[in-house]
């Protein structure tokens, strides 16, 4: 699908290794350190997405979307800049209640939190993204939209600008942005939102705008008095790929074994995260 390809295009690729290079200049100079061995890590957590979202994602998510299609009651016009517009809406709609329940649903968190593993904000940390995003279920909760007469690519397009925008969230280089903090996400924001730290545990799920955190009671702001400390709040410590991409998987599916019985392991397969 096109949200794929634009993510993995030859030149969002060489704007990501740019930046991020221009980023780990400022950290070391700046003080803040830089972790290479992380950042390696990540790369190969990447590089491993990329290969299985080409071979799954595009197969289950992009012929469950179009099967969708074909059943749309009606089909709004993709040359029309109004559903372009109320597309936006939705699909930013959409996202705040997909990434809110990855946090909240441990068989939807065993995905992301992977994307919450670095101990450290970076550029990169927006690219160290799960492997089991086709069979974690997330783009399940944007399936209404198509069958609602958004075509496929105007859905995935949406949220390829939606992650785009985001990946220059991940970084602690960026202060407070004043007035647009009141509808954008920002750094500010997002640094909140990937902090262990008690208070902000489950904040700021927004993707480009912050307006449904702020609807919904989810918004925290970032304070001074309160530092953000990174990563997930058992810490991952390992830059193996294939560690940072299934631990969770291990751990989530090793309780739902010993939980005793049916029930009490569909209770913590879709309960909320331990």
């Amino acid at each position: 699908p096109a949200m794929l390809d634009t993510l993995r295009s030859p030149l969002f690729i060489l704007g990501v290794l740019l930046f991020a290079a221009i980023e780990a200049v400022w950290r070391i100079r700046s003080g803040h350190g830089y972790d290479f061995r992380a950042a390696a890590g990540t790369l190969g957590v990447a590089l491993g997405d990329a290969v299985v979202s080409a071979l799954l994602g595009a197969l289950i998510i992009g012929t469950a979307y179009f099967a969708v299609w074909q059943a749309a009651p009606v089909r709004w016009p993709v040359d029309d800049w109004r559903t372009w517009v109320a597309g936006f809406v939705l699909v930013e709609f959409a996202y705040y209640w997909m990434h809110r329940w990855s946090h909240t649903i441990r068989w939807m968190w065993a995905t992301h939190a992977v994307h919450h593993s670095p101990n450290e904000l970076t550029l990169l940390a927006a690219v160290r993204l799960g492997w089991t995003k086709a069979f974690s279920g997330g783009w399940i909760v944007f399936l209404p939209l198509v069958l609602g007469g958004f075509h496929p690519l105007v859905v995935a397009t949406l949220l390829a600008l939606n992650l785009k925008y985001q990946f220059l969230l991940h970084t602690e280089a960026v202060g407070r942005l004043g007035p647009l903090e009141w509808v954008f996400n920002t750094p500010s924001h997002h640094r909140v939102h990937h902090a262990s730290n008690p208070a902000y545990i489950d904040r700021n799920f927004g993707g480009v705008v912050i307006v449904f955190d702020r609807l919904f009671g989810t918004f925290a702001q970032e304070r001074q008095e309160e530092p953000c400390r990174y990563g997930l709040t058992k810490p991952l410590v390992s830059n193996n790929p294939a560690v940072i991409a299934l631990r969770e998987w291990g751990w989530m599916l090793r309780d739902a074994w010993r939980a005793g019985g049916v029930l009490p392991a569909v209770r913590v397969l879709f309960g909320r995260p331990r």
